[in-house]
């Protein structure tokens, strides 16, 4: 006859764990004898070691009694429902660490490939991360509304970033939103909105004008752009002395 800590030591569990296995009743606990111990044998051994295997297999425990006591059929039908939830968690399980390795990346979580790319080639020409982060929470509010069409916006994208105005344009609001203090009076805004103006009027002159949707959440990108830097407020205020309005979807002011 065995006592609980030997009991416990010949299945590989720990005494606590055969206490709580007496809780909740999977395994009988025995009378003490006349010196005051419980004494185990051959048979709560065998019990707890099944106990331990279907607990380590993955049984739930408020299952483990009803498959201890069923026939061989539906222990068998049992297994298969086991074997199904655990794949299933399998799959989800999987699922999170292709997501995890995808934060390795940084923004590459919520977004496509395309537009990483695209992120990727901001930082080439001399983007700051707070410039980054901003463009990146844009493309998050985009790519959530427009999953499979945000992709066709990249090109285009891509394409202005051939123009060394653009370049520059990047390239001062990074360094205004580097430095220190509120910028909102450094001359580099001036010159940025002088930029975008140029651009704007050239676009309209040739009639181009940027992808727009109507269920476009302009607003709530302009308030990203603000919350992002509030010297973009200022920004905003220098376009409309140029005749422009808006942020992300700029209009000639009438």
């Amino acid at each position: 006859m065995l006592t609980i800590g030997q009991l416990a030591a010949y299945a590989g569990v720990t005494v606590r764990t055969v206490r709580h296995y007496h809780q909740v009743g999977l395994l009988p606990e025995p009378e003490r004898d006349v010196s005051g111990y419980r004494r185990y044998g051959a048979k709560a051994v065998a019990s707890l070691i099944r106990i331990r295997t279907l607990a380590d297999a993955g049984v739930p425990l408020a299952e483990i009694s009803t498959m201890l006591e069923a026939d061989a059929a539906t222990f068998a039908g049992a297994v298969r429902r086991i074997d199904d939830r655990l794949r299933e968690q399998i799959e989800r399980l999987e699922t999170s660490r292709r997501q995890v390795a995808q934060l390795a990346a940084g923004y590459a979580l919520a977004l496509p490939a395309e537009v990483t790319a695209y992120l990727d080639r901001l930082r080439e020409i001399g983007a700051s991360e707070r410039v980054l982060e901003g463009e990146r929470d844009g493309w998050i509010l985009l790519a959530a509304r427009w999953p499979d069409r945000v992709r066709d916006f990249i090109p285009g994208k891509i394409a202005q970033l051939g123009d060394p105005r653009v370049v520059r344009l990047y390239r001062i609001l990074s360094e205004i939103g580097d430095g220190d203090g509120d910028g909102a009076d450094d001359p580099r805004l001036a010159e940025a909105a002088d930029i975008m103006a140029c651009l704007a009027e050239e676009a309209s002159a040739h009639g181009e004008t940027s992808v727009d949707y109507e269920d476009m959440p302009h607003d709530l990108l302009d308030a990203l752009a603000f919350e992002s830097d509030p010297r973009m407020r200022r920004l905003v205020e220098l376009m409309r002395e140029r005749g422009w309005s808006g942020w992300n979807r700029m209009e000639r002011l009438t």
